[in-house]
C-alpha cells in the first residue's frame, strides 16, 4: 500500500520543520514549502529520506495568492512524478511570522500582512487545494495560544489566530460530507527562531514563561510536532472540529 502524503507549508525550520519530522516517523511522505530558505528546506529533505520516507521542498510565498495556482500545479506535477499519487491525506497550514507591536502604533500595512500571510493565504491556498486532497484526508491549521489569552503587543497577530479557530471549524462543517477532519493547533511559548528567537535566547523572557506554566517549562518543537503527527494520522480519526492548545497548561 502506498505511503500517505503530507503536506506542510513552512518547514524548512522551526515547528513546521518538526512536524514533518514526526510525520515521516509515522510513515507519511512529505512535501514541504519555504520561502527563501532552499537550503534549509534541502536538509529538511535528507532528514526525511534518512528516516526511511520521500519528500520534495516547493517554494511558497503565503503573503500572496498571485503565486497559488501556480504552485497547485506544481504540487501536482510533484504528486505525480516524486510519489506517483494523484492525492494528498494530509495538510498542515504552518507558514507564518510573528510580530510584535502595540496596538496603538500597529500600521494598516502591518494588519494587512499579518491578514494575508495568517489568514486569506492559508484560507484561499486550502481552497486551491481541496481537489488535490483525499477524501478522509485531515487538517491542521496552525493557531496560537494568542488567540485565548492576551499578551501585551500582539493584538494583531492574535486577531489573526482567533480567525484561523473559527475557520477550522466552519471548514470541518462544510467538508464533513468528505469525511475530511479540520482541527485547529495552538502553540504556547516555544524556543525556536519566532518573534526574533525571544523565548530560546532571553533567559529572563524563558524564565517568567516557564513560571506561569503548570508544567514548569517553555515548550520545544518536539512538543508540537508529535501533536501535529497525531492529528494527521487515524489515531486522532474522532477528532474534529477542535481548538487543541498545546502549552503546557499555560496561564491556566
Amino acid at each position: 500500500m502506498a505511503n500517505k502524503i503530507a503536506l506542510i507549508t513552512g518547514a524548512s525550520r522551526g515547528l513546521g520543520k518538526d512536524s514533518a519530522l514526526q510525520l515521516a516517523k509515522k510513515g507519511f511522505d512529505i512535501i514541504l514549502t519555504y520561502q527563501t530558505k532552499k537550503e534549509a528546506a534541502d536538509e529538511v529533505v535528507k532528514e526525511i529520506e534518512t528516516l526511511g520516507q520521500k519528500a520534495f521542498a516547493l517554494p511558497l510565498d503565503i503573503s500572496t495568492t498571485a503565486g497559488f495556482d501556480q504552485f497547485v500545479t506544481e504540487v501536482k506535477d510533484v504528486l505525480d512524478t516524486q510519489f506517483g499519487s494523484a492525492k494528498l491525506d494530509a495538510l498542515v497550514n504552518n507558514a507564518g511570522i510573528g510580530i510584535n507591536e502595540s496596538f496603538e502604533t500597529t500600521t494598516e500595512e502591518t494588519l494587512d500582512s499579518m491578514t494575508n500571510i495568517h489568514f486569506k493565504g492559508p484560507y484561499f491556498l486550502t481552497q486551491k487545494l481541496l481537489p488535490l486532497l483525499n477524501d478522509g484526508s485531515s487538517m491542521v491549521n496552525l493557531s496560537s495560544g494568542l488567540a485565548r489569552f492576551s499578551s501585551q503587543g500582539y493584538s494583531a497577530y492574535g486577531a489573526m489566530k482567533a480567525a484561523i479557530d473559527s475557520l477550522s471549524r466552519y471548514q470541518a462543517l462544510e467538508l464533513g460530507s468528505r469525511k475530511i477532519r479540520v482541527n485547529s493547533l495552538a502553540p504556547g511559548a516555544i524556543e525556536t527562531d519566532f518573534d526574533g528567537g525571544a523565548v530560546r535566547d532571553m533567559s529572563e523572557v524563558n524564565k517568567y514563561l516557564a513560571s506561569e506554566t503548570a508544567l514548569g517549562r517553555v515548550g520545544l518543537p518536539d512538543d508540537i510536532g508529535s501533536v501535529v503527527a497525531f492529528l494527521c494520522s487515524d489515531d486522532s480519526k474522532w477528532i474534529n472540529a477542535q481548538r487543541i492548545e498545546v502549552s503546557g497548561g499555560y496561564r491556566i
